[in-house]
C-alpha cells in the first residue's frame, strides 16, 4: 500500500470526513480541545512559527456577540453548534522565535517589518488552521469552518490589532443530516505536473 496510515484512519481524516452544518447537542470538552491542540501543534510551519491563536467561544453572551458578525447563512448554525472557535493569526509571533527556533537566533530579525510579519503569520496560521481541522476529525468530531463573516467586526469584538481573524470553526458531533452532498474534487492529472 502506498500510504502508511491505516485505511480506517484515512477515512476518518479525509474520505469520509465532511464539513458539518448541523451538530448534536453533545458538548465538546476542554480536554478534547487540548488533545486536539497537543496533536496538531507538531504540524510543520516555516521556521517553526506558531502564529495560530484559538479563541473558544463558550458563553452564551459571547456566542450572541459572535453570531451578529457571521454572514446570514452562517448565523443559525453558529448559534447552535456545541463549540465555536475563532482561529486567528498572531502578528507578533516573531517574539516567540528565540524559544521556538533556538538554533537560529537571527530568525526574529527577519520579521522586523510589520507587513512581512503579517504575511508570514497569515500563511503559517492558515497551515495550522488546516491541521486544527484535521485534529478535530482525529478526535472523532466534525468541523464546520467558515469564512463568511465580518472579519473586522470579529477582530474588534474578540481580538486586538495584533491578531488577524482567519475563520470561525463550529465543532461537535455531526447531526443526522449534517452534510451537503459531497462536492467534486479535481483528479490527480488535473493537479500534478511532472517537469
Amino acid at each position: 500500500m502506498p500510504l502508511a496510515l491505516d485505511p480506517a484512519a484515512q477515512d476518518l481524516l479525509f474520505r469520509e470526513a465532511r464539513t458539518a452544518n448541523a451538530f448534536t447537542d453533545e458538548p465538546v470538552t476542554d480536554e478534547q480541545v487540548q488533545a486536539i491542540y497537543d496533536l496538531v501543534k507538531y504540524g510543520p510551519t516555516s521556521m517553526n512559527q506558531s502564529p495560530l491563536r484559538v479563541t473558544l467561544v463558550r458563553s452564551a453572551e459571547a456566542r450572541e456577540r459572535l453570531v451578529r458578525h457571521m454572514a446570514e447563512g452562517n448565523q443559525a448554525k453558529t448559534a447552535a453548534a456545541p463549540l465555536v472557535a475563532i482561529l486567528s493569526a498572531d502578528n507578533e509571533f516573531h517574539e516567540e522565535l528565540p524559544h521556538l527556533f533556538p538554533h537560529f537566533p537571527q530568525a526574529k530579525g527577519f520579521f522586523g517589518d510589520r507587513s512581512v510579519r503579517e504575511n508570514s503569520a497569515r500563511l503559517n496560521a492558515a497551515l495550522q488552521a488546516a491541521y486544527f481541522i484535521i485534529g478535530v476529525r482525529a478526535a472523532g468530531l466534525a468541523a464546520g469552518p467558515m469564512t463568511g463573516l465580518d472579519f473586522e467586526g470579529v477582530r474588534k469584538e474578540f481580538l486586538d490589532d495584533d491578531h488577524t481573524p482567519l475563520m470561525v470553526v463550529n465543532i461537535g458531533r455531526p447531526a443526522e443530516d449534517a452534510w451537503y452532498p459531497r462536492s467534486p474534487r479535481l483528479d490527480y492529472d488535473e493537479v500534478v505536473t511532472v517537469v
